[in-house]
């Protein structure tokens, strides 16, 4: 599950065709194949993520960066997604599961995961910098996982309103937890925001060191505290090279070596499974932050 489920619920995303079934982290089993179907076979395990179509044709596509692409259509938004027993996929935007992973682990790794690798690849973040998480849910406690592997002298520093979070966030080895408010010990050199509003995107350019790059891993913001946006302060902010970068969704790039990186570390994400009956209660814990690692629902 996710938060974007949330925004295309209450209308943050653009709007989505209806009906439609939710659901772009996915992980079943082959069950038929289409005509003109060259690389996966019936039993395969495969995943299927926020990208679901491209147009294959523009200089977006043809460049990778098919997240990009005018056509980009979204799994459970612009066609039927995962929430749902049985859902057809064009095979190319279908990706086999490594062995080492369980359904549920599994999962949180198609967004969540690919997303967060997407993010952190953009902050351009080198060994023994310092990078900073605002938010700490299913993407940035996998964010924080990599860095860990990839960059084993860079330091993390959370930023998170809910205390859990920030207790989850020290667990997994984050150098420093504080507030969304807090001003960090240290200047970073990159933050990674993932959280719905934007009163932490202002306070986290507060932190940033000259020079430094805020990539915001969202698809909206929320409405109800925009007046953080008056207070945005060019000195303050952004003066000193400080710059804003967004993430647009994912490029197939971005899942398959993501799946690749979390093999080899490995990432085990922390998972709470509901079965799909209980989807609405999960959204709702997901709406009001009661967030451990991922929620994961388990079809049959």
């Amino acid at each position: 599950m996710c938060h974007t489920e949330l925004d295309e619920i209450e209308g943050r995303t653009p709007p989505p065709r209806l009906p439609v079934v939710l659901g772009h982290q996915v992980v079943g089993r082959v069950e038929q194949l289409g005509p003109g179907t060259r690389v996966l076979r019936l039993g395969d395990r495969v995943g299927i993520g926020w990208i679901y179509a491209s147009c294959g044709q523009c200089e977006y596509c043809e460049s990778g960066t098919e997240n990009l692409c005018s056509e980009f259509r979204a799994t459970g938004r612009d066609a039927d997604g995962g929430y749902a027993e049985y859902m057809v996929v064009p095979e190319r935007f279908a990706y086999p599961i490594p062995d080492i992973f369980t359904d549920a682990e599994a999962a949180p790794l198609l967004c969540a995961g690919a997303i967060g690798y997407r993010s952190l690849r953009l902050t351009g973040l080198q060994d023994g910098q310092r990078l900073g998480l605002t938010g700490f849910g299913a993407s940035a406690h996998l964010v924080l996982k990599m860095v860990r592997h990839r960059y084993p002298r860079a330091e993390v520093y959370v930023f998170a309103r809910n205390p859990a979070e920030r207790a989850f966030a020290l667990e997994l080895g984050a150098a420093w937890a504080g507030d969304t408010t807090d001003a960090a010990p240290e200047q970073l050199h990159a933050i990674i925001d993932t959280t719905p509003a934007w009163k932490p995107v202002v306070e986290a350019l507060r932190n940033l060191l000259p020079g430094g790059r805020l990539v915001i891993n969202a698809i909206r913001k929320e409405d109800v505290d925009k007046g953080a946006l008056l207070q945005l302060d060019y000195p303050t902010h952004l003066w000193m090279e400080r710059e804003i970068k967004s993430v647009a969704n994912v490029a197939r790039r971005d899942v398959v070596e993501f799946l690749q990186l979390a093999a080899e570390i490995p990432i085990r994400p922390a998972v709470e499974e509901f079965p799909l009956e209980d989807a609405n209660q999960a959204l709702m814990e997901l709406k009001t932050q009661k967030i451990r690692g991922a929620k994961v629902l388990r079809i049959g």
